[in-house]
């Protein structure tokens, strides 16, 4: 199907869309095809190899016990956080896999095969899955690829997906695939990126499932900050990172009790900490478009249902009204501009660096609230283009291969690169020399030449100069 904005803002677990969220989809993708197939109770010896940046971070991601919840056949946007914790703790204390939900198998973490230095063909985040009889038959065997935000491929499906890909485009009245084409439909319908968004996303949903799937989107968001708030210590991993949102919080409550806006970058910057903080501890999270990148978004929009013109000048009894208005635009306008990146370059910073993560959502970010402040699509598309434009080059080196250092601070530093892109970009008239297809594309150039060591496998930069314990 088409990309759309529900696509690219999802609900799932942390701490990362491409190796936790990814892979519990493939393997509840696979479990359930074997279910189909009705070879499920034959099934005696399941299988399970990653290869690449899977193999090479995946325990710092959690991705063999996202695999695990997967083969019994939980999907991330319904699973639960507690879900996670009650399950994984069942398995520690010895209680087998049930495969689909319903076989019993002798089959742990610590079976799965890891492959860090074999990149299959298609992507680094490569998976295979295979089932056998008492006999040793192979019953079934599928590979798939998590190709960044949650979006999950399968070998042999490659065509397939893009064929279907395209003809789901012809159903939409203003497909777009660049920048350009995008602003030409701005154009045409005489609107902006949320308008042409919009119109896109009711070919297949109802004004009502729209508004309210993104005001629920939103709502997520607010659940995983608050989330956040409440927790106290450290971060999991063994790298003893402090959490500091909660602190930071009370501070703030104390000496910004009527929301001053000499304030607003650190209240930005407690919401893109506390998203992060509450990712890395394997919470509920919206990829934004990725979980990696899961604080930018949030932390922007906060700034506009907060700090912009429309929400400070509304009357106290329409303020509810005025700040839903905010965000169905803003996520709706992100979304176009995440459409972009996922059709001509990528979102998975295995693939392409942390560019792909950071960037984009900055990217999102910066053209959503570019035009709840009311800019023209000259101008939104311009702020897209600034806050991409500086994140070029942007390594994706987790140490420890877990998403906490640089990762978190990095998405409070991103939210305000967005929110100074959007103002730039207002006090231009729109016209601008480099234009946000050439950034993309030269995001994707710079993934493609970028070292493989700077593109989530802990192996440079960060993950090897800073002392673990």
């Amino acid at each position: 199907m088409s990309v759309g904005v529900f696509d690219l803002f999802s609900v799932g677990i942390g701490p990362s869309s491409s190796h936790t969220v990814g892979p519990m989809r493939a393997a509840a993708a696979f479990a359930g095809g074997l279910a189909a197939a009705g070879v499920l109770a034959r099934v005696a010896w399941v299988s399970v190899d990653l290869y690449g940046s899977l193999a090479a971070t995946g325990r710092g991601h959690g991705t063999m016990t996202a695999v695990l919840l997967g083969l019994e056949g939980r999907e991330p946007e319904l699973v639960l956080p507690e879900e996670v914790r009650e399950r994984l703790g069942a398995f520690a204390a010895g209680e087998p896999l049930l495969l689909g939900g319903v076989v019993p198998l002798g089959f742990g973490a610590e079976d799965i095969a890891l492959h860090p230095r074999t990149v299959l063909p298609r992507h680094t985040n490569g998976m295979r899955f295979a089932v056998l009889d008492a006999a040793g038959e192979v019953l079934a065997q599928e590979t798939y690829f998590s190709v960044g935000g949650g979006f999950i491929v399968r070998e042999g499906a490659v065509e397939e997906a893009a064929a279907e890909l395209e003809s789901s485009k012809a159903l939409l009245p203003h497909p777009f695939r660049t920048a350009a084409e995008l602003l030409g439909h701005c154009a045409v319908v005489g609107g902006n990126f949320s308008d042409v968004m919009y119109a896109n996303e009711l070919a297949s949903r109802t004004d009502a499932q729209v508004r309210e799937g993104l005001l629920h989107i939103r709502d997520v968001m607010e659940e995983c900050k608050n989330s956040a708030l409440a927790r106290e210590g450290l971060l999991p991993g063994g790298l003893k990172v402090r959490r500091r949102a909660p602190a930071w919080h009370a501070r703030l409550r104390a000496e910004d009790p009527d929301r001053d806006p000499k304030f607003w970058q650190e209240w930005v910057n407690l919401v893109a900490l506390a998203v992060n903080e509450e990712n890395a501890s394997g919470g509920r999270v919206v990829t934004a478009p990725t979980n990696g990148a899961a604080g930018i978004i949030p932390a922007v929009l906060f700034y506009a249902t907060h700090y912009t013109d429309a929400v400070r000048t509304a009357a106290p009894e329409s303020l509810p009204q005025v700040v839903d208005a905010i965000v169905v635009k803003f996520l709706l306008a992100a979304g176009a501009v995440g459409v972009l990146f996922k059709e001509q370059a990528s979102i998975s910073g295995a693939e392409v660096g942390c560019q792909g993560e950071v960037g984009s959502a900055s990217s999102m970010a910066a053209a959503g609230l570019a035009e709840v402040m009311g800019g023209t699509p000259e101008q939104v598309e311009n702020a897209a283009e600034i806050a991409m434009e500086h994140n070029l080059g942007l390594t994706c080196d987790p140490v420890g291969g877990l998403v906490q250092i640089p990762c978190i601070e990095r998405n409070a530093i991103a939210a305000a690169k967005a929110i100074n892109a959007a103002k730039m970009a207002l006090w231009g008239d729109g016209d601008h020399r480099v234009s946000l297809d050439e950034v993309i594309i030269t995001m994707a150039e710079t993934g493609r030449d970028m070292s493989t060591k700077y593109k989530e496998t802990a192996l440079g930069g960060l993950a090897v100069n800073v002392v673990e314990c």
